[in-house]
């Protein structure tokens, strides 16, 4: 056990990419013990990828680049304007309304976060935002995007934890209508502190201005529904689900908003092309390292140590919850979903906790992982699209990142607010 940490550790130091520190480290592993033969790391490499529920996940990137080259994207973002226009920090807020529209397209908070900085970043230094504030809120909110159908975070936690993917969409849906809640407290409160952008009088909304902006974005706000809805009626399974989105955006962005065209379709197809790269090479190289760490024990070692210290449900989550959020530090959350998720899902159920419920907590968390400094991703990509130290971003973000640990210790305690839309569908 301590020598694959120490490979672990040691590769994560040396800044390796996150796919070669779990596969080499697992190789590692493999080649200084006696008594498990090296072809059992080859055949995990293999089999790790030949899921046919994971499908999902490759097709969800697609469809995700689609709208966002279609004009879907652009309608979203007028009605988060619309919507805003007469709040504090309106600019600001655009970006908590977005990525909760969004959430439904994309489902990847990188890519939410690093869009919104393009579009908003330079409009929000031209009225005097500071880069920090601005980053901050760009990509803190974007994190609203690991529970609003469809999560990438859910269906990988999903496919590795063998939990029903279509009762975990449905249980995104409240806690993400809630960080939005919580995001746009949080943005008001501290746009109003540094008075930034005070609203202008003449921002009054009108009925009809909201009526005509929600009925040019319905094909987009109808995709998380009909997605829970198709699950829901068997039309098609969670894995049948990503090609379905494929072929909605396909036909909404050609047929309905007429703004895809072959250009746009190869430059969506080329950026799907890298991120699957990226994300497949991981869940690859992360089936020698589950293997080893189960091999050494140590899910039961981790196991006791956390019985151990208490066994009260609640207390056992926020534990868990503390150990996400410091490996998240250090760790991409796709490789905390692949490699915790067998580790602390049979703690879960075993504590009586709703795999489901803990697994919008998990998605969530983890997440957030990839917003938090040494080494979040999409810290560094917000970052640098606007040229902003990370000291400024980190300062700003604070206020947010507390905002979002409030509201995931209030879902701890309250799983009903989880749990209430999923079993009111599917059943208890």
């Amino acid at each position: 056990m301590a020598f694959l940490l120490c490979c672990f550790i040691l590769f994560l130091v040396m800044g390796m990419p996150i796919a070669f520190v779990i596969g080499i480290s697992a190789l590692a592993y493999f080649f200084s013990t006696q008594y498990l033969p090296f072809e059992i790391a080859t055949q995990m490499v293999v089999s790790q990828s030949q899921s046919f529920a994971f499908l999902a996940v490759p097709f969800f990137i697609f469809a995700g680049n689609l709208m966002n080259v279609s004009g879907i994207t652009d309608r979203l973002l007028r009605l988060a304007r619309l919507l805003t226009r007469g709040m504090y920090g309106g600019t600001a807020q655009i970006s908590v309304v977005m990525s909760t529209l969004m959430g439904g397209v994309s489902g990847s908070a990188t890519a939410d976060a690093a869009m919104e900085t393009r579009i908003l970043g330079p409009e929000m230094i031209r009225i005097g935002y500071k880069k920090g504030y601005i980053c901050a809120v760009n990509c803190v909110t974007a994190l609203i995007t690991a529970t609003i159908p469809p999560s990438l975070g859910l269906i990988i936690f999903g496919f590795v934890g063998e939990v029903s993917i279509g009762r975990l969409f449905a249980a995104g849906i409240i806690p993400g209508i809630l960080m939005m809640v919580v995001l746009m407290a949080t943005t008001s409160i501290t746009s109003r502190y540094y008075k930034y952008d005070p609203p202008s009088v003449k921002a009054k909304l009108s009925f009809k201005e909201v009526i005509d902006e929600l009925i040019e974005c319905v094909w987009a706000l109808l995709f998380p529904i009909l997605l829970i809805v198709g699950i829901r009626m068997g039309v098609f399974t969670p894995s049948e689900s990503g090609a379905f989105a494929v072929v909605y955006a396909l036909i909404v962005g050609k047929f309905i908003y007429k703004e895809l065209n072959w250009k746009n379709f190869k430059e969506a197809l080329m950026t799907t092309v890298k991120d699957n790269g990226a994300i497949m090479l991981i869940i690859a190289m992360s089936g020698p390292f589950s293997f080893a760490i189960t091999w050494v024990k140590l899910p039961i070692a981790l196991s006791s140590l956390i019985f151990g210290i208490t066994s009260n449900p609640q207390a056992l989550v926020l534990i868990m919850l503390g150990f996400l959020f410091i490996t998240g530090m250090f760790v991409d959350s796709n490789v905390n979903f692949l490699l915790l998720t067998p580790i602390f899902l049979p703690m879960v159920k075993s504590a009586g906790i709703d795999p489901v419920h803990f697994g919008v907590l998990m998605a969530t968390i983890c997440t957030l992982g990839v917003m938090t400094p040494p080494i979040g991703s999409a810290l560094y990509t917000v970052c640098g699209i606007i040229d902003c130290p990370p000291e400024e971003y980190t300062k700003a973000s604070l206020p947010f990142m507390l905002a979002v640990l409030l509201e995931l210790a209030v879902l701890v305690f309250l799983p009903d607010l989880v749990l209430f839309i999923p079993n009111l569908i599917f059943g208890k």
